[in-house]
């Protein structure tokens, strides 16, 4: 703006032409980028999340390792980084696992089993796997919910308390380990059954068949 008098030809209706065209092309290429720094500025007050904070942005779970103007930088369980854009990170949910970790993370893991096992049973083998467990915090207690009478089976879900949030994952595998071993040895089928059926097949209303009533 300084130097824009100066230039040769500032006045000319032409150089004010192209201006206004860069102009325009600018401000409608740099529309993301904008948003995403107005995001990322939103997100600095807000305060969501922390360095080294292990998070969820929509489908995508990681530690936190760089908030940038313009990005989120994720590192997956797997060493993976992902790069979100701040513009996403503000329109979506974020759920932060390190925020009150110290109390414990709450994490499910669900099962079907048909309705010929009584639930007391469930329960019990269910139960009996936490304190095998080395990752998972038994302060809280383990619980047990029937989240789903289906037609076929009953969908349990085990809630489990961890410390840490990385760990998640592991602890599920060990649970489904442990519950795998002590369902097959208890002879329990851990399977939703379904029942198939044959239809025999009517035949249909025929109006020009001989014998059909509906000719009287």
């Amino acid at each position: 703006m300084l130097i824009f008098p100066y230039l040769p030809g500032a006045n000319s209706d032409i150089f004010k032409g192209i201006s206004v065209f860069i102009g325009v092309l600018f401000s409608l290429g740099s529309s993301s980028a904008i948003s995403n720094i107005i995001a990322g500025l939103v997100i600095t007050y807000m305060r969501p999340f922390r360095i080294g904070d292990r998070i969820t942005i929509a489908d995508k779970t990681g530690v936190v390792i760089e908030k940038s103007p313009l990005v989120t930088r994720l590192r997956t369980i797997k060493n993976e980084e992902i790069t979100i854009p701040n513009s996403s990170v503000l329109s979506g949910n974020t759920v932060n696992y390190s925020t009150f970790s110290e109390d414990g993370i709450c994490f499910q893991v669900e099962l079907t089993v048909g309705y010929e096992e009584p639930w007391q049973r469930i329960h019990e083998l269910l139960l009996n796997i936490p304190p095998r467990i080395k990752r998972v915090n038994l302060n809280p207690a383990p619980f047990v919910l029937q989240k789903k009478l289906d037609d076929f089976y009953v969908l349990y879900e085990l809630n489990v308390y961890i410390a840490k949030s990385g760990e998640i994952e592991l602890a599920k595998s060990e649970i489904f380990q442990s519950i795998l071993d002590d369902f097959l040895a208890a002879g329990i089928e851990m399977n939703g059954p379904h029942i198939f059926a044959n239809v025999d097949h009517v035949q249909q209303y025929n109006p020009k068949m001989p014998n059909s009533s509906y000719n009287n």
